[in-house]
């Protein structure tokens, strides 16, 4: 081959007049080979060339540019150095390794990670490196260029106050048959119900990880009916999962990503792509060396003191080093590589807390690697958004580091839960919820916008369980129901699971609505679990990572089935855009609301056992909300406020009537003339609205 020095940047395979620049980063390798394969499924490559230490080096970046290569052409790359874990070094030249700044990559049905082992599997502790080679069981690098034409694509930087994000999995959002898509299970699935999530009226989708990884990665201890579905093991953090893809040829599966973001945001909806920087799928000492940890794992991953074991803040073996200047760096590229490139919206970053973390574990109050992407001329206007917590304790909600970053409010999730389940001592902090939750965010100086309020996500029930099952029921995970949260707060209202008793569905019917409500009269930003709009249902099961099937995938007929809650999850999103009062990014003052009994007086914030609750919500040109709220077991009266003469009371939501008199469009609800009263049922939620005589 015709080869070059090339030069020590950008990192990756990038395409330079007549060939290929590859550069990557590794401070202790003592030799570098790259190599060129022509088929994903070869096991010897056409082409290895080996890297000079002198002529292809700058500082600890390797590097050689190969004339005559094309977009489409695979690589991957052999590292050697010393094979000593104790010392935190695992190179091993028999295992080739992805290149971290891939953009795309093959894809390998039932991949093993097996023969992608370091170690001799016989030795204790991965003390003698293996000597198999692994060429062809791995997945392979794919040049890429950029050639897309975006036609103008403006992104839609929709403000915190105006953001309702809909959660969903690429892959189970369309994958079923009764989805009715052409291209089930991929990004053009996807595009093909684009105009479903614009009538649901929603302006952000937060798509479950894309990164690329091993579908196959959970059946060695599951079996093999069991998948890693939710792909929260990532390999390499620039390339979009290739299975999502409709397209065969190499590198395909970025074009079809490119268009999916095209097509939301031509509809006016943007993407956020929830980020996995905290791990990879290269897990404990006994897992695979896939990529990081065969170029240096002395840096990329956090050691403890017997630097064999891997610090695991994450709870699933290893613990990405995202605060050592090499790997900020990377993860600060990779996020400008999706903005830039690919042209998402922002990011939601899975168990955040860790990011938080110093190279040996400790916490820090603020982080360098969170404070670049905060203050990073690329990434400072996009979404940020972060699950601020880990699996061994740290626990950051309201303080996690700066007021850019969003966070997902897991307070709102469980006592909104626990109000509507009829628990004693709720009012207050249910109160304090639909505020915006300024006891939890205020004192960082953050608002309530910094709240990502959800009453269900991926991790956990979905809506529909959540009213029907007392108990988790995860058995179909091969754990013997360990796995999961127990505690879900949730109640099935006299039957575990599916019933057609029409009493108990009218009860969960009503009780969904109440959560819908609240969500979306709440001060903060709103997020729904995709499927809750037509009560999809997992069966029961909370923690379907490993289910690709129809337990998790979404099954359309539902929307079919429960069309009245989907309307009224449409008509509940366009109440709150009607009503900006309700998504403010400042907190209530006591001239904004004022809080009621049933009665009319002040409520009785000390009763426990009190569960009935009022506002009235001043707006812009003298309208009036009144929110009341009885989560109570029977019906009560509540006192209505006086209003001016020529204002009158109107009818806008009442969760225990049935459709269409449950949620009226603005200017359609009747007026409530000569009514001093509003009479409320059991375990219900109602809105009224002052205005002007004939006019809402």
């Amino acid at each position: 081959m015709d080869v070059q020095a090339g030069s020590p940047s950008p990192l990756g395979a990038y395409v330079r007049g007549e060939g290929v620049n590859f550069a990557i980063f590794s401070k202790h390798a003592a030799h570098v080979r790259l190599e060129l394969f022509d088929s994903p499924e070869a096991p010897r490559a056409f082409c290895s060339i080996d890297l000079d230490p002198v002529q292809n080096r700058t500082g600890d970046v390797w590097h050689i540019l190969v004339k005559g290569l094309r977009p489409g052409q695979l690589y991957a790359y052999r590292m050697d150095g010393p094979y000593d874990p104790s010392a935190g070094h695992r190179f091993n030249h028999n295992k080739l390794l992805l290149d971290p700044y891939a953009r795309a990559v093959t894809r390998i049905p039932n991949w093993d990670f097996d023969p992608a082992l370091g170690y001799d599997p016989s030795a204790p502790y991965g003390n003698v490196p293996s000597t198999l080679d692994d060429a062809g069981a791995m997945p392979k690098c794919v040049v890429t260029q950029d050639d897309f034409d975006w036609q103008g694509d403006c992104a839609p930087r929709h403000p915190w106050g105006q953001t309702v994000i809909y959660e969903t999995h690429v892959r189970g959002f369309t994958v079923h048959p009764s989805s009715g898509v052409k291209c089930p299970g991929t990004y053009r699935g996807l595009i093909e119900k684009v105009p479903y999530l614009k009538e649901l009226g929603v302006t952000t989708v937060e798509l479950l990880p894309v990164h690329e990884f091993n579908e196959a990665q959970v059946t060695s201890s599951l079996g093999k009916s069991l998948k890693n579905y939710w792909g929260y093991d990532p390999i390499v953090f620039l390339a979009p999962k290739a299975s999502y893809s409709s397209l065969a040829q190499r590198g395909g599966q970025i074009r079809e990503f490119k268009e999916m973001i095209l097509s939301l945001h031509q509809a006016g909806i943007e993407v956020v792509l929830d980020v996995v920087f905290n791990h990879t799928g290269e897990t404990d000492l006994l897992g695979s060396t896939l990529c990081f940890r065969g170029i240096d794992n002395s840096v990329f991953y956090m050691l403890e003191d017997d630097k064999r074991i891997y610090k695991n803040f994450t709870g699933t073996g290893n613990t990405f080093n995202a605060n050592h200047p090499l790997v900020q760096e990377y993860i600060l590229d990779a996020l400008r590589y999706w903005v830039q490139e690919m042209h998402v919206d922002g990011f939601r970053f899975d168990l955040a807390s860790i990011l938080n973390r110093d190279t040996n574990g400790n916490l820090l109050n603020n982080a360098p690697v969170l404070d670049r992407i905060a203050k990073d001329e690329v990434l400072k206007d996009v979404k940020l958004i972060a699950e601020p917590w880990d699996a061994v304790g740290a626990y950051q909600v309201g303080n996690f580091s700066r007021a850019a970053w969003a966070e997902w409010n897991d307070r709102y999730r469980n006592e909104v839960r626990l109000f509507w389940r009829g628990d004693d001592g709720m009012l207050g902090a249910f109160a304090g919820r639909i505020c915006g939750s300024a006891d939890v965010f205020a004192a960082a100086g953050k608002g309530p916008h910094n709240s990502i309020n959800f009453i269900t996500c991926h991790d956990g029930f979905t809506m529909n369980d959540l009213v029907s099952y007392n108990d988790k029921h995860n058995e179909a995970n091969k754990q013997n129901n360990r796995d999961g949260a127990n505690e879900n707060f949730s109640y099935n209202y006299g039957v575990e699971g599916r019933t057609t008793d029409a009493a108990v569905e009218a009860v969960r019917n009503r009780q969904i609505k109440n959560f819908l409500l609240t969500l979306f009269v709440s001060r903060g930003v709103p997020m729904l679990l995709g499927g809750d709009e037509f009560r999809r249902t997992q069966g029961g099961n909370n923690n379907v990572y490993c289910q690709d099937n129809e337990l998790s995938w979404y099954n359309w007929s539902f929307f079919k089935a429960n069309r009245e809650i989907y309307n009224f999850t449409r008509g509940m999103i366009a109440l709150r855009r009607d009503h900006p009062v309700l998504s403010r990014g400042q907190f209530y003052t006591d001239a904004d609301v004022q809080w009621f009994s049933p009665q009319g007086g002040l409520p009785d914030w000390a009763n426990r056992g009190e569960k009935r609750l009022a506002c009235l919500i001043h707006e812009d040109g003298g309208r009036m909300l009144f929110l009341m709220f009885n989560a109570g077991f029977c019906p009560v009266d509540f006192r209505l406020p006086p209003v001016p003469s020529g204002i009158n009371w109107y009818q806008a939501v009442d969760t225990s009537l049935p459709a269409p008199r449950d949620l009226y469009p603005a200017g359609k609800g009747p007026r409530l003339d000569h009514v001093q009263t509003y009479h409320l049922n059991q375990r219900s939620g109602a809105i009224l609205l002052a205005a002007p005589n004939n006019k809402n």
